[in-house]
């Protein structure tokens, strides 16, 4: 519970939605609370698929099912491995298409929690979501812990958060 009220205290200090929405650039906020670490990233869904609109065709279908499987894979996070952090059940939440007034803008967000049991050797998390979202170049990612709070801009040539 005081993950999620450390997520959320978070998503307060971001700046308004439609400010912090660019294609191509996503957000990773990270929590450390004890033996556990919280990842919760947003990305445009330009960036995953291609559109932000309700899928048209087959394809598109199948290109948003398939960006919602990949931000589930916890694989995609790699927490230091000395801190021996092992993944519990993702949540993903993808736009809800046809709701009056439609969305001009719209992301696909996925929540990760990893207990750590050593959680004093934690102390980077590497990304591979450049890999597998060739439209996403850049994701701006804040971290809050025991050790304080930082944040970096993430890059396929740059795609740890290290403190």
């Amino acid at each position: 519970m005081r993950v999620a009220f450390i997520i959320a205290s978070l998503a307060l200090l971001a700046l308004p939605a439609q400010a912090q929405h660019a294609h191509g650039e996503g957000r990773l906020d990270l929590v450390i609370d004890k033996d556990r670490l919280a990842i919760h990233l947003e990305l445009p869904l330009d960036a995953a698929v291609g559109f932000e609109r309700a899928p048209k065709n087959d394809k598109e279908k199948a290109a948003l099912a398939a960006a919602r499987q990949a931000v589930a894979d916890p694989s995609l996070f790699a927490p230091t491995p000395l801190a021996a952090c092992k993944a519990e059940l993702p949540k993903v939440a993808l736009p809800e298409f046809g709701k009056a007034g439609g969305e001009q803008h719209a992301d696909i967000e996925a929540s990760h929690t990893f207990q750590c049991a050593n959680p004093a050797a934690l102390k980077s998390v590497e990304t591979t979501l450049f890999k597998s979202f060739k439209r996403l170049y850049r994701l701006e990612a804040r971290r809050a812990g025991p050790s304080g709070q930082g944040a970096a801009r993430l890059t396929p040539k740059n795609p740890v958060i290290a403190w």
